[in-house]
């Protein structure tokens, strides 16, 4: 099965930037879309970011297009999430996922793997 790692969250102040990273072992990385979701205290684990197996198609979260970046290196099995001009609403737990599929998923239900999840914290 495929293993997901998340790294790169922490402490930021609002309008600044940060990047998280998601390492992945095992078979085909490259035929997994990846995605990021992200899950604040009290709310449910809401859609962020995902991208394609082939790195050509992406899709956003409105409260996010604009200020994060989905990317992808398969020659080193990451992905990404740049993250700018953060607000004190992105803090959350962020979670990478990966969806054995062409496609670009939005849901939940869409993926196979998680990752253990890294947490943000944007100050005011």
């Amino acid at each position: 099965q495929v293993q997901l790692v998340e790294s790169g969250g922490g402490l930021v102040q609002a309008g600044g930037s940060l990047r998280l990273s998601c390492a992945s072992s095992g078979r085909s990385f490259t035929r997994y879309a990846m995605g990021w979701f992200r899950q604040a205290s009290g709310n449910d684990r809401e859609f962020v970011a995902v991208i394609s197996w082939s790195g050509g198609s992406t899709s956003y979260a409105d409260s996010v297009k604009g200020r994060f970046t989905i990317s992808r290196d398969n020659a080193m099995n990451t992905v990404y999430l740049r993250m700018n001009s953060l607000i004190p609403e992105d803090s959350a737990v962020y979670y990478c996922a990966a969806a054995q599929t062409f496609a670009t998923p939005i849901v939940q239900y869409g993926y196979n793997y998680w990752g253990q999840g890294t947490q943000v914290t944007v100050s005011s």
